[in-house]
């Protein structure tokens, strides 16, 4: 299996963790993850849900960065992957810091009053309920990404991003260089070819296949030359 289709396998596989993780995250954030029971000392008790979105506000935002992760694993290529591996793993991170709080320390009535906002109305929290569904379901998407950080990092770094036809000219240029002094180990497509060409580079250098074109003699590749987009 050579390394392009590799690579697109591990960006496939990458992305569809991500996918699974940003969704976990995004159903965590409408779920009820704490519910306080409060009194104002005047009348009935009462209970406020409060969601993943506001017991940890960055579950929502960690999500679009899970999906903007998904975009930049198809677009980029080489070291800079490994950066956006990096990165997903420290939303991983970021991500599981709160549930795990939430699942080893519980909720207290301090903490509950602050972020509902009662301490600004004089209400008392006289208890606050713990919901440990929503919590293993952002350390279930964490897990995920950063599994997704681990195929990202381990990525061939050859492998990858976008299609050629939308690099600079001078990078196809450098690349066409390459291919003229048989110094690159990527398949000379006719693209590329055309490219050395332009260069002044004999892109035939280092074939021993007699079939290859003689393009010292003049003859230009088999077909037409491909028009940049």
């Amino acid at each position: 299996m050579g390394t392009t289709t590799t690579g697109r396998r591990a960006t496939g596989i990458a992305a569809l963790l991500l996918a699974l993780a940003a969704l976990c995250l995004w159903g965590s954030s409408r779920m009820t993850w704490v519910t306080v029971t409060s009194s104002d000392g005047l009348g009935q008790d009462r209970v406020t849900d409060l969601d993943g979105g506001t017991w940890a506000a960055a579950t929502t935002p960690l999500a679009l960065v899970l999906v903007a992760a998904i975009a930049a694993a198809f677009a980029v290529r080489g070291w800079v992957v490994r950066v956006v591996g990096g990165l997903v793993a420290v939303v991983a991170v970021l991500a599981a810091v709160p549930a795990v709080g939430l699942l080893v320390g519980g909720a207290s009535n301090e903490q509950a009053s602050d972020i509902a906002g009662f301490g600004r109305v004089g209400t008392q929290v006289t208890a606050a309920d713990v919901a440990t569904l929503p919590a293993l379901l952002v350390l279930f998407g964490a897990v995920a990404a950063l599994a997704a950080a681990v195929v990202l990092i381990r990525k061939p770094a050859a492998a990858g991003g976008l299609s050629g036809k939308y690099d600079s000219p001078a990078a196809r240029r450098e690349a066409a260089g390459r291919v003229g002094t048989g110094s690159s180990d990527e398949p000379k497509s006719q693209r590329m070819l055309w490219d050395a060409l332009d260069a002044g580079e004999d892109p035939t250098v280092g074939d021993t296949d007699p079939g290859d074109t003689d393009v010292s003699k003049g003859t230009p590749p088999s077909g037409t030359r491909p028009e940049d987009d």
